[in-house]
Parts: structure tokens; C-alpha cells; sequence
């Protein structure tokens, strides 16, 4: 299958010279259309035909359109050249390409039957119904990609002791007043790669645990507000849970962002994770790890990249504190619903974005 670039439609001359259509009634149109197997990048697709004259059908057209361009569909002339042209293969035929498919993306899809005459010109049929469909999410070998791309880059592993989270004031209040002091987990937004399978579905609660290099502590600044909750290290991350890789991404800019999911064994996070996401081994990994030194948990963090951390479960204000920064609010550093650098070699890998 190729996409199309200069398809030539020959008219029977029973239309205008100038129109360049075929009327060729006696190719099958193709109907009733069944979308299949749909990955981040592929799919399949079958059709029923009449038989009459099926055994002149060579090719098959498809215009394959992303779903904010349908329109162009309802004014379709044959003689505008199709996005793919497939000879005619038994059915369900698969259609792949990451030069043409995103993750995550509604399509619409016609299709047309051809017969390749010894000229190299194409007489066609009726243009079929048009069909929606949406395309999946990056699938474990697609994360396990963007995986790898991260370790690169993620550096030495320094000490760390604490996760925190900023909000505002009144983010704190109405925790304590309306939610019985725990905080609870949330939709995640869709920042980061546009197939990530998290993006719009996981549920849970954005934490850091970044270090400035010359302290070994949290960063007196923050993008999310001037109140920190922090809580030691072991209350979240510790042998009871599970940890999964989440996505790899930057935002125009040098710094690249690992999403990492830490979810409670057994729990309905780690159901989720289980079936969508990479696991890590907490002990042995190049972004968080937690290991036992005579007889303590210690904890390290990649240097090199951003990491936001997202907890599963609720998580009781008593089990830390909440206190003021005394450091600036970088609202320039926000990842909240940050789009992906489709452009960045680093971080990209070739399913789309």
C-alpha cells in the first residue's frame, strides 16, 4: 500500500472532457465497511461487494482523512487523487504507516474499487459510505520504546527522602474541609505524548521528588503554588507497591519529563497499570529506585530528567506536612496539559506522536 501522488482517472467520454470522471457502473461499490484490529497505528478493514464484474477489480482506492477534514469528503470527485492506493488483496486488508497514523486520532475512511487498464489509467466505482473510527493508544511495545529512549538520558542517581506536592491555600482547605483531610486521586490531563495510554484515563495524584544537586532537598521553587505537602519517601513508595513507566516528553525545550506511576499492590491503579504500562523494577531501574541498606529504605532519583511521579491511591494530609515555600511560583515551568514537541529526536518514537 502507497500513498497516492499522481493517479490518473481516464473519463469513458460519456461526461465532460474536463472533469476527468470515470463511469464505470459496472465495478461494485463498496459497502457496509467493518474497522478492525485497530492499533495506534494500524487497522484493518473489510467491505462486502456485489459480484457482478468483481473479477476486474485490480486496486483498491482508500481516502483516509483525519476527522476534522470529513467535509472534504461530501464534495469528493473522482478524478481527486486518493491518500492510498492497495492492490486487491483478500479482505480484511491492513492498513499501517506512521506517515499517515497518529495514536489517539478519530479518522474517517472511504473506499473506492479499481481496474488498472494497460494504459496505467484507473477506471473506479462509486466513492463507498464514509466510516469513523479512532485510533488506539501506544501499546506496551510503543512505551517500552519511549523506555528505552528515556534511559538514555536519565543520568546518575542522587538521594532523595521525600515526595512532595505545591497547591494553593485553598487546595489544602478544601481538602481538610470537604474530603476528610485526604487527598483524592484525579483524571490525569493530556500532557505528554498524545498516544499515552494514562492521558485522560489514570486516576491519581501528581508528586515530585526532585532534588537540587548542591542541598540534596526540594526546590524552594514551584510552577503549582506556594504550599507544599511533603511526606517521607517510604509512606508512598515501599515493597507494598508497584512501580510502571508512564510516558517520556519535553515541551519545546531542553528539559525532557518521565512520567512515573507508583501504585499500591492489588489496588485498582495497579489493575490499570498492569495492562497498559511497562512495570519497573523498584530496586533496579534508571529513574526511581528504593533499596534496603542495613536494614533502612533509601531512595534515588534520575538527575538528568524531570520526574512526575502520580500515586494512585488517596493519601491522608496526616501522613506529612504542609507548609509555605519560601522560593518564587514558576507558573513558566507548568507541564498541566503541555503538548509534546511532535519535532524532538529525543523523546519521539516513529508511531506518531
Amino acid at each position: 500500500m502507497i500513498p497516492s501522488r499522481s493517479i490518473h482517472i481516464v473519463s469513458n467520454g460519456n461526461k465532460s472532457q474536463d472533469s476527468g470522471i470515470a463511469e464505470m457502473e459496472e465495478l461494485p461499490v463498496p459497502h457496509n465497511i467493518k474497522i478492525s484490529n485497530i492499533t495506534c497505528d494500524s487497522f484493518k478493514i473489510s467491505w462486502e461487494m456485489d459480484a457482478k464484474s468483481k473479477d476486474r477489480i485490480t486496486h483498491y482506492f482508500i481516502d483516509l482523512n483525519k476527522k476534522e477534514n470529513k467535509n472534504s469528503n461530501k464534495f469528493k470527485h473522482k478524478d481527486v487523487p486518493t491518500k492510498l492506493v492497495a492492490k486487491a488483496v483478500p479482505l480484511p486488508m491492513t492498513v499501517r504507516g506512521h506517515w499517515f497514523l497518529s495514536p489517539r486520532t478519530e479518522y474517517t475512511v472511504a473506499v473506492q474499487t479499481a481496474s488498472k487498464q494497460v494504459d496505467g489509467d484507473y477506471v473506479v466505482s462509486e466513492w463507498s459510505e464514509i466510516i469513523e473510527f479512532c485510533t488506539a493508544d501506544y501499546s506496551k511495545v510503543h512505551l517500552t520504546q519511549l523506555l528505552e529512549k528515556a534511559e538514555v538520558i536519565a543520568g546518575r542517581m542522587l538521594k532523595f527522602s521525600v515526595f512532595y506536592r505545591n497547591q494553593h491555600k485553598e487546595y489544602f482547605d478544601y481538602i481538610r474541609e470537604h474530603h476528610g483531610n485526604a487527598m483524592q486521586p484525579s483524571v490525569k490531563d493530556n500532557s505528554g505524548s498524545h498516544g499515552s495510554p494514562i492521558s485522560g484515563k489514570l486516576e491519581g495524584i501528581f508528586f515530585s521528588c526532585s532534588t537540587e544537586f548542591n542541598t540534596g532537598k526540594p526546590p524552594q521553587d514551584s510552577p503549582y503554588g506556594r504550599y507544599r505537602f511533603e511526606v517521607a519517601a517510604e509512606k508512598l513508595f515501599n515493597p507494598n507497591t508497584n512501580l510502571y513507566f508512564g510516558d517520556f516528553y519535553c515541551m519545546y525545550t531542553a528539559y525532557h519529563y518521565v512520567i512515573l506511576v507508583i501504585a499500591p499492590v492489588g489496588s485498582p491503579g495497579d489493575d490499570f497499570c498492569k495492562q497498559r504500562l511497562p512495570q519497573l523494577n523498584s530496586k533496579d531501574n534508571k529513574f526511581l529506585t528504593c533499596t534496603e541498606e542495613d536494614g533502612m529504605l533509601v531512595y534515588h532519583h534520575a538527575q538528568d530528567v524531570i520526574l512526575e511521579v502520580i500515586y494512585t491511591d488517596p493519601v491522608d494530609l496526616s501522613l506529612g506536612t504542609v507548609a509555605e515555600i519560601t522560593g518564587h511560583q514558576l507558573m513558566s515551568l507548568s507541564t498541566a496539559n503541555a503538548k509534546k514537541d511532535p519535532s524532538c529526536k529525543t523523546c519521539n518514537i516513529s508511531v506518531g506522536r
